[in-house]
C-alpha cells in the first residue's frame, strides 16, 4: 500500500463496532414500538444490512424481515458508465406496502444511489416510512437526501474515493480513503464528501 495514495480509516473491529452502534441507534429511534424491515442496497449495503439485521433480531427477540435491493436499472447515470454494472436480483420477501423500512447502504456521497433505491422500492409498494442508515457519510450531496442513522462522518475532497471493504466480498473489513488521479471533479481544494 502506498501511504500517499491510500489511507486506512477503520480496521475490522472498528467496522463491527460501528455496525453494532448503528443497530442500537435504529432500535432506539425506530424499533421499540413498531415493527421494522431491513433492506440493503447491493453490494456492500446488502452485507451491512445483514449484520445490522442480526443485531436487531438479538435486541428485539423477534423475526425481522430482511431484503436486498438492486438499483442499477434505476441509476440516472447508467448510460454514461464506462463499465456496465452487474445486475443482481432484488429480493424483498415481504410486503413493502405499509411497512416501516430501514434502508441500508455503505457510503453516501451525492445521494444518487439512495434516490435510485427509493424509486426501486416504490415499484414494490408504498412503505409507511423509510429510514436511511449508512456506515459513512462523506458529504458532497447533489440531492436533498440525508441519512437518519450515520455510523461516521468523513471530511473528504472530490479527488478522493471512500471504499468500505467487507469480509463477505473482500475477505477483510476495512475502510479506505484513496486519492483518485485524474478525477473528473476538478476542485481538489474543496472539502466535504464521496460520490454515491
Amino acid at each position: 500500500m502506498n501511504n500517499s495514495t491510500e489511507r486506512n480509516v477503520l480496521q475490522e473491529q472498528e467496522v463491527q463496532n460501528i455496525c453494532q452502534k448503528m443497530a442500537e441507534e435504529i432500535f432506539d429511534k425506530y424499533g421499540k414500538d413498531e415493527p421494522l424491515a431491513v433492506v440493503g442496497i447491493y453490494t456492500r449495503g446488502a452485507y451491512l444490512a445483514r449484520r445490522i439485521h442480526e443485531y436487531l433480531e438479538e435486541m428485539t427477540l423477534t423475526r425481522i424481515p430482511l431484503g436486498y435491493l438492486d438499483i442499477n436499472l434505476y441509476r440516472d447515470d447508467l448510460t454514461t458508465l464506462r463499465e456496465q454494472p452487474v445486475i443482481r436480483s432484488t429480493d424483498l420477501p415481504f410486503a413493502v406496502a405499509g411497512q416501516r423500512i430501514v434502508l441500508v447502504d455503505d457510503v453516501i456521497f451525492t445521494g444518487r444511489t439512495v434516490r435510485a433505491a427509493l424509486e426501486a422500492l416504490l415499484d414494490f409498494g408504498r412503505p409507511a416510512a423509510v429510514f436511511l442508515a449508512v456506515m459513512v457519510d462523506r458529504g458532497w450531496r447533489e440531492y436533498p437526501i440525508q441519512p437518519d442513522v450515520i455510523g461516521m462522518t468523513l471530511q473528504t475532497t472530490l479527488k478522493e474515493s471512500v471504499e468500505l471493504k467487507l469480509r463477505e466480498v473482500d475477505d477483510r473489513d476495512v475502510l479506505l480513503i484513496k486519492k483518485i488521479p485524474g478525477n473528473r471533479y476538478e476542485d481538489e481544494n474543496r472539502e466535504g464528501g464521496s460520490r454515491k
